[in-house]
């Protein structure tokens, strides 16, 4: 049974899903920045489990280790500056939905673009 022994991709590839179809099915912007985090934080758990490897040690070497199987730290520093980013443009996009709300009054999408497409007479 090695399909489920690779528990971690399984729920990569749902989270994934998950934040993909909130972020296309939903209007309302505070709704999409949340399934945008949801997918974001399913790429962290793919490249988080790609950079570990069973039976890998730390990447030090030690004098008279034969053939010693490193895990890469790449990916986990990668993610680290990844969630770093993540939440400042989390930050920025709310700020951003506070002053789309401040201006037009809602934050759901259809009634924003039915607002910016009236024509003024």
């Amino acid at each position: 049974m090695r399909i489920l022994g690779l528990y971690n991709y399984w729920i990569f590839i749902f989270l994934m899903m998950v934040g993909f179809y909130i972020l296309i099915s939903r209007r309302n912007l505070v709704k999409k920045i949340l399934g945008l985090n949801i997918f974001q934080t399913s790429v962290f758990i793919f490249y988080i489990s790609m950079g570990k490897i069973t039976g890998g040690t730390p990447p030090i070497l030690v004098e008279g280790s034969e053939e010693v199987i490193y895990s890469n730290p790449l990916p986990h520093v990668l993610i680290l500056t990844a969630i770093v980013v993540g939440v400042s443009t989390t930050a920025v996009a709310l700020a951003l939905v506070v002053r789309i709300k401040e201006a037009y009054g809602t934050i759901e999408g259809d009634e924003i673009s039915a607002m910016d497409n009236q024509i003024p007479f």
